[in-house]
């Protein structure tokens, strides 16, 4: 009897190894990318990093605002890096070539605006 339960619990285990090492497959691949940006100030970097990081496939999202560039790591399965800098767009910033969405820039604070920390 003892064998037969050592038995099943070695096979348990191995079912485990075995189905979470698929789960890691399946998650597709991870990969981050730099994007140069147009913010401005502490308040853009909290509004990019806090709608990114709520975007499904985007696992991390940080701008640093003195070289302005952002930093993001996504699930290439689920988001691409078109698509993350056409949603900063749509946020109102600009995103290497992706020139910022004109109607979402003009909602920004004036600190946010283009040059809004110079004037």
């Amino acid at each position: 009897m003892k064998r037969s339960k050592n038995r099943k619990m070695v096979i348990l285990a191995m079912g485990l190894v075995l189905f979470s090492s698929c789960a890691v497959f399946k998650g597709g691949q991870n990969e981050t990318a730099e994007i140069k940006t147009n913010a401005e100030c502490g308040m853009c970097k909290d509004k990019i990093e806090g709608e990114l990081n709520y975007v499904k496939g985007i696992r991390f999202a940080e701008l640093d605002v003195d070289s302005k560039v952002l930093t993001v790591k996504f699930n290439t399965n689920k988001i691409d890096s078109a698509t993350i800098k056409k949603k900063i767009s749509e946020i109102g910033y600009s995103a290497d070539e992706v020139p910022a969405d004109p109607t979402a820039q003009q909602k920004l604070p004036d600190c946010c605006q283009p040059g809004g920390m110079s004037k």
